[in-house]
């Protein structure tokens, strides 16, 4: 914990010393600020932004999108893929479409899912959620397979019905996977809302940085970026926070 905190304040300082340069070269105009954009610049199309409310809005927008995204491709997808431990045989066959399916860029599906369940909020969920599905099922079948090999042994040897094996062995087993299956999945599924936004859509941050992009608004387009940014960062560490819980509850139990 100490070590990650460190980490955190290492990395923390490097940032703050990078947009003190980065504006004091705006200034002295050793940089084109119209074309690479300024802090300064961000931080009043950050104001102009909450003061319309659009910023909020289009935040909370694109937080709903990669949410429910997350939840229903990941959770999809683990669910399906710790149950293929029943049926061995078939898993490997399922994993292979898993393997192909997140193999094509969901840019292309975009368009698809646009048409078929229009620009709304729910075709951008589903973007997120087929970004998130077969890297989850993928994962949770891999963690369903490393069990321990002794444990699954001495489970057997007391001849244990195999949904006891599953639901005491198999599913605690694989929670650290899942904790990390959710890491990892929370910047795919950033990316299929957003992508989902640029394609069509009113409102969102991705929507936001395209029109900025179109105006050549490079500030508002860097502040799109930054709140993305950090909307990842509190996601995965929310993400952390609650895996923290659930193992020291595990150990206290």
């Amino acid at each position: 914990m100490k070590k990650r905190n460190g980490a955190t304040m290492i990395v923390t300082t490097i940032l703050i010393v990078l947009v003190i340069l980065w504006q004091m070269a705006a200034q002295a105009g050793l940089i084109n600020g119209q074309l690479l954009g300024s802090p300064l610049g961000i931080y009043h199309s950050a104001v102009i932004g909450l003061t319309k409310g659009q910023l909020l809005y289009d935040t909370w927008v694109t937080l709903c999108e990669t949410l429910f995204g997350l939840v229903l491709g990941s959770g999809l997808g683990i669910v399906l893929g710790l149950v293929l431990w029943f049926y061995p045989r078939t898993s490997d066959i399922v994993e292979q479409f898993s393997i192909l399916l997140n193999s094509i860029p969901k840019i292309a599906l975009g368009p698809l899912i646009i048409i078929w369940f229009g620009s709304g909020m729910v075709s951008k969920i589903w973007l997120a959620g087929i970004s998130t599905f077969a890297v989850a099922m993928i994962s949770a079948c891999a963690a369903a397979q490393e069990v321990d090999k002794d444990l699954l042994n001495l489970f057997k040897s007391f001849k244990a019905p195999r949904a006891m094996i599953f639901k005491k062995l198999i599913v605690p087993a694989s929670v650290p996977w899942i904790f990390s299956i959710f890491r990892i999945n929370i910047g795919f599924a950033l990316i299929g809302a957003v992508v989902g936004e640029f394609i069509a859509s009113e409102n969102g941050l991705g929507h936001a940085v395209f029109v900025a992009g179109s105006l050549f608004d490079l500030n508002s387009v860097w502040l799109g970026v930054i709140i993305l940014t950090l909307m990842a960062a509190v996601l995965t560490w929310v993400v952390q926070l609650i895996e923290e819980r659930i193992v020291s509850w595990k150990v206290q139990q």
